[in-house]
């Protein structure tokens, strides 16, 4: 099934977008590895999971437990063996149980630390799943940022199929997360670095609004700023 979707798929990506790839060879070719990356758009996972497949890996994305429910959509995910994240309930360590599984049998974990897509384009506050699995699976996290597709397909807007939109993927140097460190704080310096990565792809990026073009798209690299989840917890 994995492979029937990577050839239906792949191909529209590449001829879709205008891809500009900075630091993939950070996605190893063999043995586990955990990518953390922000999210801005439904296409996300499909970015992410196209630049791992350039390395010849394959990838186990987290995901909220909801789009599992979706007709089709849920099908699909299970085939692909992708691992649902049962949020804000007493079994939400099933999913990182699961994770780390994947990562012991020598796969490649990608996670969205913001939970969901970023409403205003910028980092949101991370949640903690991400540094507990680096703890409980002893490997760190290689940050991953995006900027592009966001254009094509958001949260709201009309998707816009327009080929040869350019998209952006830059990956960090990864973060470790020590077995005794605080979950909220190694949060933040994993959030951290992954905003480094934001910064980077949206200096990187190749293309400007045409004149005339609803600009609502665009962001400044240094508006990609970390919004502690130690400060919303205190809050």
């Amino acid at each position: 099934m994995y492979t029937l979707a990577a050839g239906v798929l792949k191909p529209l990506l590449r001829r879709g977008l205008d891809w500009t790839v900075d630091g993939d060879h950070l996605v190893p070719r063999h043995g586990p590895a955990i990518l953390a990356s922000n999210h801005v758009s439904y296409l996300d996972p499909l970015v992410v999971a196209y630049v791992i497949d350039e390395r010849q890996r394959r990838c186990r994305f987290l995901a909220k437990a909801e789009l599992f429910d979706k007709r089709g959509l849920g099908w699909a995910l299970r085939q692909i063996h992708q691992i649902p994240v049962l949020r804000n309930t007493g079994d939400a360590g099933r999913s990182l149980d699961a994770a780390v599984e994947a990562l012991r049998k020598g796969e490649i974990v990608a996670i969205f630390p913001e939970g969901t897509i970023s409403l205003d384009l910028e980092p949101m506050a991370p949640k903690t799943g991400t540094a507990r699995l680096a703890q409980l699976s002893g490997m760190p996290v290689v940050p991953v940022g995006l900027w592009g597709a966001h254009r094509v397909l958001f949260k709201g807007r009309k998707p816009n199929w327009q080929r040869g939109v350019a998209q952006v993927v830059c990956l960090g140097a990864p973060v470790k997360v020590g077995p005794d460190d605080d979950v909220r704080e190694a949060s933040d310096r994993i959030m951290t670095a992954v905003v480094e990565q934001v910064r980077r792809a949206r200096a990187m990026y190749p293309q400007v609004p045409e004149p005339g073009e609803d600009d609502w798209w665009v962001r400044s690299p240094e508006t990609a700023v970390l919004r502690s989840c130690r400060e919303e917890a205190a809050s």
